[in-house]
């Protein structure tokens, strides 16, 4: 484990999937995120792939490559490339295993770097291969919902801002178990602000629409405490907690990329919402976890 703090909040990072573990804050001696067994992750990093490919497998030139959901990047080990007592550099690397799964030489750096707000991350992906590489890229960190145990999961809010028209609106989810779209979109809010409760989440993960969807604050009257991802270089936000379980807390995911529409494996430079990196290129994406 990594640890990084500044004078309110410290970070600890796992090395595998160079997952955030823990943020806390020290002033009041609480974690914004999640860790009980009832789900055994915090905040994993989904690459290259965002949920289920179909058959679990994908196509690219003609031949048919098998896929974890979400990728493999949670398994992967990461070795430190820089460490300052507030920011961590956290690198991985393409190696033969990942080469079964996925034909392309990449590296993937992970800088976490505490803010006097809060935390930012940042992504920075790098195709080493001849040919354009193609993927996705999501963060998914679970927050303790009450925040600081002030409330009930039902007493906290999400607003959302950007330029985006109302309806608030979501891809539809099939699950089969597994949970992908189904190519339709879902009206969600005819709000900007929704409560929350286990109901809005009872089928399932929901994939905000509107992609012009910039920060989403989770805030609640009876805490003086809230987060606000400020979603940065990332189109795409999912809301989830784990259906019909009732547990407190909530998963805030910003998503460059979306899951597979529900059929059979499709051509992965193709496949929708998408990044393709050229040969030799980098590319970074940022978002920022505002914390009060």
């Amino acid at each position: 484990m990594i640890k990084i703090e500044n004078n309110t909040f410290q970070a600890v990072i796992d090395l595998q999937g160079a997952q955030l573990t823990h943020l806390y804050n020290k002033k009041f001696n609480f974690d914004y995120l999640w860790n009980n067994p009832a789900w055994n992750k915090h905040a994993p990093i989904l690459f290259p792939a965002i949920g289920r490919s179909n058959h679990d497998e994908y196509l690219l030139n003609g031949e048919k490559y098998s896929m974890p959901q979400h990728g493999f990047i949670a398994a992967q080990q990461f070795e430190v490339s820089n460490l300052k007592p507030n920011i961590v550099t956290l690198r991985a690397e393409a190696n033969a295993e990942t080469r079964k799964m996925y034909p392309f030489e990449f590296e993937l750096e992970v800088t976490f770097a505490l803010l006097t707000n809060g935390l930012a991350l940042t992504f920075a992906v790098k195709n080493n291969s001849a040919e354009s590489m193609p993927f996705s890229l999501g963060s998914h960190p679970a927050f303790n919902v009450p925040l600081n145990d002030e409330g009930t999961f039902n007493d906290y809010r999400l607003s959302f801002t950007g330029n985006f028209q109302l309806p608030l609106a979501n891809y539809e989810i099939i699950k089969t178990p597994a949970p992908y779209r189904t190519g339709k979109i879902e009206k969600f809010s005819a709000s900007k602000t929704i409560t929350l409760n286990h109901d809005l989440f009872a089928q399932g993960l929901r994939i905000i629409a509107n992609q012009q969807v910039k920060q989403v604050e989770l805030t609640s009257t009876r805490s003086s405490h809230a987060v606000l991802i400020n979603l940065g270089d990332f189109k795409n936000v999912c809301l989830w907690t784990k259906e019909t379980k009732n547990l407190p807390f909530l998963c805030i995911e910003p998503f460059s990329g979306l899951p597979d529409v529900l059929g059979e494996p499709v051509d992965w430079q193709h496949k929708e919402a998408s990044q393709q990196l050229g040969p030799k290129q980098k590319q970074l994406l940022q978002y920022e976890i505002l914390l009060k």
